[in-house]
């Protein structure tokens, strides 16, 4: 058993509790960590965010343990209730194979020999590259389900490009969906990149692990992800070599004529080859080898189908050389020509923003037709493969493909009609975030007001309000950036201020920032020292301290103060004091977080009994008691934050806040068994845990029971 006062047991709790400061519980585990390590150095001590950081503050945790017993046991008491175990491992899966694959042998050689190599330190790397159309992708998960046998312990899949410009995987947020695959659950993600990378590095050290990296776009984007484990193989599947990365290049080139006739053949059957044989050659060398261009052509082989029954009623997009030149383009003209009139005209409009992955819905808005004829069309479309189905049954395009129904789009539609329907895209996607974030956070002044024409059909509930705003978000982003690209800044203001529900409640922190920067700059350059510009910057510096980039945090906590006050918004003013106080908090300054506090509070006597807000004040003011003894227990005065716990604890019960009620039962019990009082702290966990029990807050009451058993427990 690992000796609780080693240098690795150490490291591994200061790992876990950091891990977990997503969730309320983490918090408290984070803050109990940095009082008890302010107490061992005897002074002030910045908060770790990065591994190498964590270890030095373990190296303090370590000399002070092993020289006074009396802060062993303590350490060794508060290690007992932080949950340190590993990640398990369900076995992830690769999507599935297609169905006709032929050729590639010398590829599939290659890869069987970087499998193969024997371990010696370097990562286990192959590159495959090749032109869109080319079938690095779906080569490389034949491959991978061909090899299965080898990776006992699961194949990780991840598409790093196919989100939209606006939300396309940082190192950050890759790392974040494998660590989730690979079993972590949300709240146990780090929230810094360097702490997942190191996160991800141990999780995988002894697996035995296939890793497919699809649509890579750059060393840098992929190097975080790379690992020297000896079992781990990692595919990089890009349409270019990569310099800067260290890996084994697998080229995928066009099929010879001999294997694309081959894969027709498996699609089509031999009667329609021998039926189609006078036009073979035509196909063939417009197909270019492609895989994706010979899919494409193989119902022009066969039966035509509905979207192609009617002759076509719009012009080509370009000329031979325009086609010639990439058989994706090529196929996609081909297939475009002969679509129906209607199936036309949604494929050129879908097209001409970067949607990471859109329903009927949307497609119906921004076409102005009925949604069950979109649906229809879009269907029909991806039959073509014009569009591609994506795992939750919405659609998206191919790069090329979509930049050739862009094209489409200005040479049918002119700029007018492309700026038409671009502007009802937006306007689709600000009435659904608006409309959500009302049913996500009915109470809260820092969402938009509801649209006087905005849609009828309202969520479920809360719950059903967040999970829309989550499925739609890299739609949302891309739509900010659309309406910052077009000119319209309240609509920008708008979508921003809409997103505040994921925040809030989702974490989705990677996404959203794209949008958040774009927001903030907008908001400084059309309505500076405005209510909206401070409301954009406290949501900007939230998202930053969850991310622990805390100096960027708190200069955008500071912005959204200086904007608050010039706006004369009293209760926006104290709101972004207290964002800064509660970053300060994370980063261990307990006596700059008290202060920041105590000047929350004092801006809030600024609010009468008839000014605006002053129905939020008694709760805030509740909110500020709890976070001062929170400060308080972290400088270690103890007498002083139970007052304050305990003013909280009271104006909850009296409000009837159940989930408050029980945060301010738990922050109490923390501070009584700092005090050496476990039998006074045992009956506000019980009464904690059952509130939150009954509130399904299973993270939160899995922290509590690990607490009460210091209550408890045996002392040492």
């Amino acid at each position: 058993m690992l000796d609780p006062i080693s240098m690795a047991a150490i490291t591994a709790v200061l790992g876990a509790v950091g891990s977990g400061v997503a969730s309320e519980a983490g918090k408290w585990a984070w803050e109990t960590a940095g009082g008890l390590v302010r107490r061992m150095a005897g002074r002030e001590v910045a908060a770790p965010t990065r591994p190498e950081e964590r270890d030095a503050v373990a190296r303090i945790i370590h000399d002070s343990v092993r020289s006074d017993p009396e802060l062993a046991r303590t350490w060794s008491t508060f290690a007992r209730t932080v949950q340190t175990t590993g990640a398990t491992i369900g076995r992830p899966r690769l999507p599935a194979s297609v169905r006709f694959f032929t050729d590639r042998k010398g590829a599939m050689r290659l890869l069987d020999r970087e499998a193969g190599r024997k371990a010696d330190g370097r990562p286990r790397v192959a590159l495959l590259y090749g032109d869109d159309s080319m079938g690095t992708s779906a080569l490389a998960v034949h491959w991978g389900w061909r090899a299965e046998n080898l990776f006992p312990d699961g194949q990780l899949y991840l598409d790093l490009g196919r989100r939209g410009t606006g939300s396309a995987h940082t190192a950050g947020s890759a790392l974040r969906e494998l660590l989730l695959r690979l079993g972590l659950s949300d709240e146990r993600i780090p929230p810094s990149e360097p702490e997942r990378i190191d996160a991800f590095h141990r999780v995988v050290a002894d697996r035995k692990l296939l890793l497919v990296l699809d649509h890579a776009r750059s060393a840098a984007q992929i190097a975080p992800l790379l690992t020297s484990a000896p079992s781990v193989l990692t595919l990089v599947v890009a349409r270019r070599p990569l310099s800067g990365i260290d890996a084994f290049p697998v080229p995928v080139g066009p099929l010879a004529d001999r294997d694309a006739a081959r894969l027709l053949t498996k699609i089509v059957g031999k009667q329609a080859m021998r039926s189609a044989r006078a036009a073979l050659p035509a196909v063939l060398a417009r197909c270019g080898g492609s895989p994706y261009a010979l899919r494409a052509a193989a119902p022009r082989l066969l039966d035509p189908g509905p979207l192609t029954a009617a002759p076509p009623h719009h012009e080509p997009t370009g000329g031979p050389t325009m086609s010639d030149s990439d058989p994706v383009r090529t196929a996609a003209e081909d297939a475009y020509r002969l679509l129906r009139p209607d199936a036309a005209r949604l494929y050129r409009l879908m097209g001409l923003r970067h949607w990471p992955a859109f329903d009927a819905e949307a497609a119906a808005w921004v076409a102005d037709i009925d949604a069950d004829a979109a649906e229809e069309l879009l269907g029909g479309l991806a039959d073509v493969l014009l569009l591609e189905h994506t795992d939750n049954g919405r659609y998206r395009y191919r790069p090329s493909v979509r930049a050739h129904a862009e094209e489409a789009a200005y040479r049918q539609e002119g700029i007018a009609g492309c700026s038409a329907a671009t502007t009802r895209a937006v306007e689709y996607y600000l009435r659904l975030s608006v409309t959500a974030a009302r049913a996500a956070l009915p109470e809260s002044w820092r969402v938009p007001e509801a649209l006087a024409d905005g849609p009828d059909a309202a969520c479920a509930g809360r719950g059903d309000a967040v999970a829309r705003l989550a499925v739609e978000l890299p739609n949302l982003v891309e739509a900010v950036a659309t309406a910052e690209e077009f000119g319209k800044p309240d609509t920008v203001l708008t979508l921003c201020r809409a997103l505040w529900p994921l925040q809030l409640k989702a974490g989705h922190h990677e996404a959203v920032l794209p949008a958040l920067r774009i927001g903030t700059a907008v908001a400084d350059a059309q309505v500076p020292g405005s209510r909206t510009a401070g409301a954009l910057h406290a949501q900007l510096a939230h998202t930053l301290g969850e991310l622990q980039l805390g100096d960027e945090a708190g200069a955008e906590a500071a912005a959204a103060a200086r904007d608050e006050r010039a706006a004369g918004h009293t209760r926006g003013l104290a709101s972004a004091v207290e964002f800064l106080g509660l970053l300060r908090l994370r980063q261990w300054r307990f006596a700059d977080a008290y202060d920041c506090f105590d000047e929350a509070h004092t801006v809030l006597d600024g609010i009468g009994p008839d000014d605006e807000g002053a129905a939020d004040v008694p709760r805030a003011r509740a909110l500020l008691e709890r976070h001062r003894g929170r400060a308080l227990r972290g400088l270690g005065r103890l007498d002083e934050a139970q007052e304050h716990a305990r003013r909280a604890l009271a104006a909850f019960r009296a409000n009837g806040e159940a989930y408050n009620t029980a945060r301010a039962l738990t922050d109490l019990a923390e501070i009584l068994l700092a005090a050496e009082e476990p039998a006074a702290a045992l009956p506000l966990t019980d009464e904690a845990i059952r509130i939150l029990s009954e509130e399904n807050a299973d993270q939160h009451v899995e922290y509590l029971r690990r607490l009460r058993e210091r209550c408890s427990g045996p002392r040492e």
